[in-house]
């Protein structure tokens, strides 16, 4: 059937041109909106500026066809072939492309936002400056692709491969790329603010100049990553692989980066407010001087020597306090623990934390995180609801009347005055106690036998209270 009969036909109203066959056919601004195209083969077809709004092209082959500027809004593209298509400045908006082919298909420009590119291949496609804002493209193949400028903003990505792609200076803000592969892939100056990349491949990529501002890297590899002055302000970093990266006076401000491996890596002129300095493996770092700043300005600055990385600035051990306690949480007893270190943490607001609680069969723990300078505080109100908080209490105070000068400060006191003031604070959280004893009374959970295990920064670990009593199981009639 040759475009003239397809042309009267379509006029008369019929659309059905399942199978046809129209390779090399000049097809340029035709109207076929809404027609049947399936299967047909379109092989090296002018299409350019062809109207194809709602047309059914799925199992189409298209391969090296011209559609510049061709409008195919809501067109059915599933499983069609575009391998080397022109469609610079075509319109996809909203169209299925699932499973398409479009293997260095030529898109600079084109409009696909809200297309459905599920599984597509487009590996090598040029899609510089393209639009695919809300775009689903999960475990599509983009591998080699030129990005490069593109608007890929709330688009799904999931699972994609990114390898070797140009993304420099596209916007992929608010987008998710969960686990996609990113690996050698140029996204220097990009815009990935608020993107999701937990668990995402970006072992060697270039981040150098990019946004990544609340950007979700968590459990992410970005192992000889260059992050040369990269924005990661706000940023999850929960237990990232930065093994070996490039950090150099990249914007880390609150990031949250515990667990993190920076084994070999470089943060030189980094800028680190707000940022936990443990937790983290940093052996074999490079960081000569940091930026303490709240603004990055520079106007806090920290040098720092080879020995002063490894054993004073960063350390390994995330400091906790660990309350066992010889029973099982139940309902009752968890309100009351709510309501009393509710009323703690409005007069000690380093109790504003809740805690990390572990029901057992038979034990609980509450596990409180902090800095070492909070940890026998932490210590000494968290335990307030429970029968042995006075011992721990008078444990706790010991130890600071015995603290010499070499181990002062690895608990986080400088000077002697600085455990005077914290002694005070303590004496004012001794009349605060009193408020546990109706709790203390109305569970059996907190008459139970407890444990309190502090563990600083430097991984030393100090048990303040070990009752007699604890893990021994109960005998009935001794």
């Amino acid at each position: 059937m040759n475009v003239t009969a397809i042309l009267k036909k379509y006029a008369a109203g019929v659309k059905n041109f399942s199978g046809a066959n129209l390779a090399e056919a000049n097809l340029s601004g035709i109207n076929l909106s809404g027609a049947d195209l399936s299967e047909a083969n379109l092989s090296v077809a002018n299409l350019s500026g062809a109207y194809l709004i709602g047309t059914n092209l799925s199992r189409a082959r298209l391969n090296v066809a011209r559609l510049s500027g061709a409008n195919l809004t809501k067109a059915n593209l599933t499983k069609a072939n575009l391998n080397v298509a022109n469609l610079i400045r075509a319109d996809l908006g909203g169209a299925q492309l699932t499973q398409a082919a479009m293997i260095r298909a030529e898109l600079i420009r084109a409009k696909l936002s809200g297309a459905t590119l599920t599984e597509a291949n487009l590996s090598g496609a040029d899609l510089r400056e393209a639009a695919l804002r809300d775009t689903k493209l999960q475990r599509a193949n983009l591998s080699e692709a030129n990005l490069r400028g593109a608007f890929v903003t709330g688009a799904n990505l999931e699972g994609a491969n990114l390898n070797a792609a140009d993304l420099s200076r596209s916007d992929l803000s608010n987008s998710n790329f969960r686990h996609a592969e990113f690996k050698q892939a140029n996204l220097s100056c990009a815009n990935l603010a608020g993107a999701d990349l937990s668990g995402a491949n970006l072992r060697w990529t270039d981040l150098s100049g990019a946004n990544l501002s609340w950007a979700n890297l968590s459990e992410a590899k970005l192992s000889g990553a260059n992050l040369t002055g990269a924005d990661l302000t706000h940023a999850n970093l929960l237990n990232t692989s930065l093994v070996y990266a490039d950090l150099t006076q990249a914007r880390l401000i609150h990031a949250d980066w515990i667990g993190a491996d920076l084994t070999g890596a470089t943060l030189t002129g980094a800028k680190l407010h707000g940022v936990s300095r443990v937790g983290l493996k940093t052996q074999g770092i490079v960081c000569e001087w940091v930026d303490l700043s709240p603004e990055g300005d520079h106007s806090r600055v920290v040098n720092l020597s080879t020995e002063e990385i490894s054993h004073k600035f960063f350390n390994e051990t995330l400091p906790t306090v660990t309350i066992l306690i010889d029973a099982p949480l139940d309902i009752a007893a968890n309100l009351a623990l709510v309501r009393v270190y509710d009323q703690l943490a409005q007069i000690f607001p380093v109790l504003n934390t809740a805690p990390n609680v572990n029901v057992g069969v038979r034990k609980t723990s509450l596990t409180f995180s902090a800095s070492n300078s909070e940890l026998l505080i932490i210590a000494y109100l968290g335990i307030v609801p429970f029968n042995d908080a006075t011992i721990t209490q008078q444990n706790i105070i010991t130890l600071l009347n015995k603290l010499e000068d070499g181990v002062r400060e690895k608990w986080g006191f400088t000077t002697s005055q600085s455990i005077q003031e914290f002694q005070q604070t303590l004496n004012q959280g001794i009349d605060q106690s009193k408020m546990a004893v109706d709790f203390r009374k109305s569970s059996p959970f907190f008459q139970a036998p407890t444990q309190t295990i502090i563990t600083n920064s430097h991984n030393q670990t100090w048990t303040a209270y070990d009752h007699p009593a604890f893990g021994k199981p109960l005998m009935k009639g001794v």
